[in-house]
């Protein structure tokens, strides 16, 4: 079954139904034990890019905002079992040529890992098609949108589970902030915890 590791800050470990796993934004946490067949980085700020914490295979693959939008154009790439698709993130603080977010799909089971960003035209025109599983959101409100602008780009998106994440610089993670965070389906996980990845039935 696959599974979602949240290590804290922006980083987390998947795991696909057939073994294949996954990092993203490598930097806080523990959770750095099993050797990676992807490693996806959303931008280079240094809380995103820790590779050298992260134990690879013989052929990982490392996905970096820099594969991932090359020309002005959003990549999609498939390793193993898994899917992904790059798409915009942005805010004042990181500039849409050099940052992204990544749309993962595992078997059944579709997840969008935001990145650094703060509400984008594509949350609107693009993720809600897509159908998400999983939305994991920043929340901080200093480099990213705050809890209450998170709670209204999940409710737009649309994903059956929203995760706030990136709570609060400098900590691994804010209980407090993330309770702030209110949509529908929003499931809070602490640093160290490991869910099991679902795919939602839909009505539409």
């Amino acid at each position: 079954m696959a599974k979602l590791l949240y290590q804290g800050h922006g980083s987390y470990r998947i795991t696909s139904d057939e073994g294949t796993v996954i990092y993203v934004d490598p930097y806080a946490g523990e959770g750095y034990d099993v050797p990676a067949d992807v490693i996806l980085v959303t931008h280079q700020h240094h809380d995103h890019s820790k590779l050298e914490l992260v134990p690879r295979t013989g052929e990982c693959s490392l996905i970096t905002n820099r594969e991932a939008l090359r020309g002005g154009e959003y990549q999609r790439f498939e390793v193993k079992d898994v899917r992904i698709k790059a798409v915009p993130a942005y805010n004042r603080n990181h500039d849409r040529k050099e940052c992204v977010g990544y749309v993962l799909t595992l078997g059944d089971v579709t997840l969008y890992a935001s990145g650094d960003t703060s509400t984008t035209k594509e949350m609107k025109t693009l993720l809600p098609g897509m159908k998400l599983d999983y939305a994991l959101l920043p929340i901080d409100g200093v480099y990213n949108m705050d809890a209450e602008e998170a709670t209204a780009c999940a409710e737009i998106i649309g994903a059956k589970i929203s995760i706030p994440i990136h709570t609060k610089p400098g900590r691994l993670f804010e209980r407090r902030i993330a309770e702030r965070f209110g949509p529908p389906g929003r499931l809070i996980v602490e640093p160290g915890e490991e869910i099991v990845l679902k795919a939602h039935a839909r009505t539409t």
